[in-house]
C-alpha cells in the first residue's frame, strides 16, 4: 500500500493575503492524500480547517504564526518515520546541521520550511538515510516557483515529487 503524504510550508494566508491558497486546494482536491503536513508559516486557523477537509493534517508553529502549534512533530507513516518543523529556530539550515536534527528526532525523513524555497536531498550519516524535504511555498515562493510537495510512501521507500503552480 503507498501512502500519499502532501507536504506544504509558509502559505501566510492571513497575514501576507487574504485569500486561501486556492492551486494548492485544487491540487489535493485532485490528488486525495492520506496525509497533510504543513511546516509553518500557517498563520490562519482557517487554512488548517480547510487542509482537514481533504485530509488529517498535522502542522507546526512557523516565525510568523501566533496560532496555538507544537515547535516540531514526529509523525510515522507506514514504516518511515518523519520529523515535521518549521526551521526558523536554527542558525543554519545547511544539509549537514539537519541531518544531524534528523537523527536526533530520530526520522527518516525531515520536513522543514521557513525559506520559501524548495529543496530535497538524501544524505547517510553513520550507516542511516536521512531524506530533507523543504516544500517551498505555494503563496509566496521566493526565488522559486510556487507549489509544494507529494511523499509517496511504500513500506520503508521513500519517493518525493514537486508539484509546481508556475
Amino acid at each position: 500500500m503507498v501512502l500519499l503524504i502532501a507536504v506544504t510550508s509558509d502559505t501566510h494566508h492571513g497575514d501576507k493575503t487574504g485569500n486561501l491558497p486556492s492551486l494548492l486546494l485544487k491540487e489535493l482536491e485532485k490528488r486525495n492524500p492520506d496525509l497533510i503536513l504543513h511546516a509553518g508559516d500557517v498563520t490562519s486557523a482557517e487554512l488548517i480547517e480547510r487542509l482537514e477537509g481533504f485530509a488529517p493534517t498535522m502542522a507546526v508553529r512557523g516565525n510568523a504564526d501566533h496560532l496555538k502549534l507544537p515547535e516540531e512533530e514526529v509523525v510515522e507513516a507506514g514504516d518511515v518515520r518523519i520529523g515535521l518543523l518549521h526551521g526558523h529556530q536554527f542558525f543554519s539550515l545547511n544539509a549537514q546541521f539537519l541531518t544531524l536534527k534528523a537523527l536526533d528526532m530520530g526520522v527518516d525523513v525531515l520536513v522543514f520550511g521557513h525559506t520559501h524555497r524548495f529543496y530535497h536531498d538524501t544524505h547517510s550519516v553513520h550507516g542511516k538515510r536521512v531524506v530533507l524535504l523543504n516544500p517551498g511555498s505555494p503563496t509566496f515562493p521566493r526565488m522559486d516557483s510556487a507549489g509544494f510537495a507529494l511523499l509517496k510512501i511504500e513500506g520503508e521507500s521513500v519517493r518525493v515529487e514537486r508539484v509546481i503552480f508556475w
